[in-house]
């Protein structure tokens, strides 16, 4: 983290504590992640809890609230806004993928195609198409039972994707993408237009 000051260290979502060097308030951080918008970030000295920080980020990603607790004073409330450009997915999203045949037992055979758009959204080709953004509002889907899909950004390797028919929600997916990037799992719930429910999980491998 940079800006008026220098931060520099590395740790992950266990809740354990991580070192954190040449800091001079603090030499420990533990991280939480409270839901897929919010964050807790616990700053130690030497095994004391120096200060609570609650980040938050707005629906549309836009902007980062930091509500920073600190023993014997008042809560500091600090919001930013977004200035490095749209928040848009990770790489390893985009490509052709087909189906991984040896673990997939349903819808044998389909491919799918995703591409950066160049606005921060993305284009999605397979059994439908349409092009959306990662900002939760609806999008025209083209060749689909379904009328509009919204996305939202969960972390670099998931995306939740979630359709409407008449304004009900009809289907939610789960686009999640291996470490490597060369596995792709779809996870989806939904109603047929006859009211039948389907639960199916299918693996895709990258082109």
């Amino acid at each position: 983290m940079s800006g008026e000051s220098h931060l520099d260290f590395t740790a992950n979502w266990s809740g354990h504590d991580s070192s954190a060097p040449g800091n001079l308030a603090f030499n420990q951080i533990e991280l939480r992640r409270i839901d897929k918008r919010q964050a807790e970030v616990k700053e130690k000295k030497d095994g004391a809890l120096v200060a609570t920080v609650r980040e938050k980020i707005s629906n549309d990603g836009n902007e980062l609230t930091s509500t920073t607790a600190t023993p014997g004073h008042a809560d500091k409330v600090t919001v930013w806004t977004r200035s490095g450009g749209a928040k848009v997915p990770n790489d390893l999203f985009a490509g052709e993928w087909t189906q991984d045949l040896s673990k997939t037992r349903m819808r044998q055979g389909l491919a799918l195609k995703i591409e950066g758009d160049g606005s921060g959204g993305i284009r999605f080709l397979g059994e439908f198409s349409y092009s959306a953004r990662f900002d939760g509002k609806p999008y025209d889907l083209q060749n689909s039972r379904n009328d509009t899909v919204t996305l939202e950004l969960v972390d670099a390797h998931t995306v939740d994707a979630s359709y409407r028919r008449d304004n009900q929600v009809t289907q939610k997916d789960r686009w999640v993408v291996s470490a490597d990037g060369q596995h792709m799992t779809l996870s989806t719930t939904g109603t047929l237009e006859t009211g039948q429910r389907v639960t199916e999980t299918l693996l895709f491998k990258k082109q």
